[in-house]
């Protein structure tokens, strides 16, 4: 293939790039994205497939949400981290993806109050930090296929709180054992953490509720377990404190996100290392075909949000959410975040850092197919940039 030439603002998205301990080769990762192919919560030669395709040398994948318990799932066929049947099938995702020179993150999930009985062991009632079900607003997607309305939540009492931090403590140590590069501990998106952090949530009056102090000492409580179980360094963070995706709304959502990153800020200070990053999720993202962040501010105002958590935290820092090409080579080339995260681009298009260097055309995804069980249609079926070679390596451009 002959030599292409990049402009300067282009080659910063696609530059080597130092995460810590890890050398990523450009700044394109794969973002987390629950697809509901893990029959029986067990991630399978479809997961294989999917991951190793998406897998560039030197690039970096963080997987889809990944239940720490039994009582985390979310949406139906959703993979776990909590039995060694689960780990023993990680290992043949992670293992593939390292054959092709990645690095992968196991992202760890709790839906707290986001989820329904039928998806629930016994039939109980989803835990949560309220006791306040998620608007009608909002479905819950039922095994069937089907959506459903959320119910209301069993609000998690005090002395409960301490054994799902260790449930996140136990994953991490599982996913390392399967073989991850590290964790992302997800604490966005209106599911468990995010269900402490907001203030339009969580009204509860102990430890864990009503100063901005006590929302964010879940969300420390989990970092501080899994940092002590598997080292700093193996370990990012999301958070979205500007997205009321289902119904996760702050007052004051700049106050939220700075008061998190000065926790951590302060906890890499005391551990003497740097946790793997930061990632932010834009105002702007959106799924379902709505946007997840109905009443945000304006574009001037949600800039300011993100420079200025990206100003204040100490270390790598991941945005994702809406991102073209042309809007994360700017986000880089511009100093606004250190990687950037596709997601749905990602979906139909398994070449992505290939295309996106060529600038070539990207495959329109099925939004129909985002969730379905079928292990090919939808998932592992969308076409390469070259049907003849689909593993064109970046070394080649």
């Amino acid at each position: 293939m002959a030599e292409m030439k990049l402009d300067q603002a282009a080659e910063a998205l696609f530059s080597p790039y130092k995460m810590g301990k890890f050398d990523l080769s450009h700044r394109v990762v794969l973002a987390p994205m629950t697809r509901c192919r893990a029959l029986n919560n067990i991630p399978g030669p479809a997961l294989v497939e999917y991951y190793t395709q998406r897998s560039t040398n030197g690039g970096f994948l963080i997987t889809e949400g990944t239940m720490i318990s039994p009582t985390a799932a979310g949406f139906p066929r959703v993979p776990g981290i909590f039995n060694k049947e689960q780990i023993e099938a990680w290992k043949k995702v992670v293992n593939a993806v390292h054959a092709k020179g990645a690095i992968i993150f196991c992202q760890l999930w709790h839906v707290g109050r986001a989820s329904h009985q039928v998806l629930q062991p016994g039939g109980v009632s989803p835990i949560a930090s309220t006791d306040k079900p998620i608007s009608k607003r909002w479905r819950v997607l039922m095994p069937d296929g089907s959506y459903g309305i959320y119910p209301k939540p069993r609000q998690l009492e005090t002395y409960e709180i301490p054994q799902v931090v260790e449930h996140y403590r136990q994953a991490a140590l599982n996913a390392i054992e399967a073989g991850f590069d590290g964790v992302e501990i997800h604490g966005a998106h209106g599911y468990l953490i995010d269900q402490f952090l907001k203030d339009g949530i969580n009204e509860r009056k102990d430890e864990y509720g009503g100063s901005l102090g006590n929302r964010c000492k879940f969300i420390m409580n989990v970092v501080q377990a899994v940092v002590t179980a598997i080292g700093a360094e193996k370990v990012g963070v999301r958070m979205s404190p500007a997205i009321d995706h289902l119904d996760a709304m702050d007052s004051d959502p700049l106050s939220l996100g700075l008061a998190v990153i000065e926790r951590l800020n302060r906890l890499q200070i005391d551990c003497g290392l740097k946790l793997a990053y930061l990632h932010v999720t834009q105002p702007r993202y959106t799924a379902y075909g709505q946007t997840e962040s109905g009443n945000h501010g304006s574009p001037d105002e949600e800039a300011r949000f993100m420079m200025t958590w990206r100003r204040t935290y100490q270390g790598t820092f991941i945005c994702s959410g809406g991102f073209t090409r042309q809007l994360g080579i700017e986000a880089v080339a511009q100093g606004d975040a250190d990687l950037v995260a596709y997601g749905r681009q990602f979906i139909a298009n398994p070449d992505l850092v290939l295309r996106l260097k060529l600038n070539a055309p990207l495959n329109r995804y099925v939004r129909a197919t985002f969730y379905t069980h079928d292990p090919v249609v939808g998932y592992t079926d969308y076409p390469f940039l070259s049907s003849n070679n689909p593993n064109i390596p970046l070394s080649r451009l």
